[in-house]
């Protein structure tokens, strides 16, 4: 098994951290389970916030969240230029803690969606997918509050800075005119990172589709950052 070490952060509520633990470890990697109340990612290499519903979700999706006493040292880890991950509840925890731009909002059909999604890689700045751009990807979604949103000025922003990552799109590839983003969001956006490039947020679920009896598209999602702290990005 690698050295390399990811923390997985376990809220209350949280639900999809046994999943990324098992799918990490798969790919041969160590994992281990960070409470919430921790104040230290000391050992760590890289760390994932995942998915679930964080405090049961009250006020907004990783409102509360956002202050559990963790989420300190996840700031001064992003801060530090170190790996951060937030897998759908936890893309919503880092928008609410101002790691990354925008919010994520109730879906545009008021509905919870649970299927595959077909994504497009953007030209981006994230060091943490390697995808060449274009690349469609197949991933499945779980969430009721993955309506991407920002103003126009931080949408023009993300899109100069190359901060957008992920698109929803048709299977085909194209974006109608009405939007491909079966949650309403924003420009299809379906994943974003912040300007450094080491904050990386994505509402699919990556580690659902990792050990191959559905699929393995997931497992460059933590590969790449393995790679390339590996290759000195540390």
């Amino acid at each position: 098994m690698s050295a390399f070490r990811f923390g997985v952060v376990r809220f209350p509520g949280s639900n999809c951290e046994q999943d990324v633990v098992a799918a990490i470890r798969w790919l041969g990697y160590q994992a281990d389970y960070i409470w919430h109340q921790q104040t230290s990612l000391a050992g760590f290499d890289a760390v994932v916030l995942p998915g679930g519903f964080s405090y049961g979700d009250y006020l907004r999706c990783g409102a509360i969240a956002r202050f559990s006493p963790i989420m300190a040292a996840v700031s001064s880890f992003a801060a530090a230029g170190r790996p951060v991950l937030g897998i759908c509840n936890g893309f919503q925890v880092l928008t609410e803690a101002g790691l990354l731009p925008g919010v994520l909002l109730t879906n545009s059909g008021l509905k919870f969606l649970c299927q595959s999604v077909t994504l497009q890689v953007e030209p981006n700045v994230c060091q943490w997918l390697d995808w060449p751009e274009q690349t469609l990807l197949e991933l499945p979604i779980a969430h009721l509050g993955g309506n991407y949103f920002c103003d126009a000025g931080t949408l023009a922003e993300l899109e100069s800075r190359g901060q957008i990552v992920l698109r929803y799109v048709l299977a085909d590839g194209s974006r109608p005119a009405g939007g491909a983003a079966p949650n309403g969001a924003l420009a299809d956006i379906a994943g974003i990172c912040n300007a450094a490039g080491n904050v990386f947020g994505l509402m699919p679920h990556p580690e659902r589709v990792t050990d191959g009896l559905v699929g393995q598209q997931g497992g460059a999602f933590f590969q790449t950052i393995v790679r390339r702290m590996e290759a000195g990005a540390r």
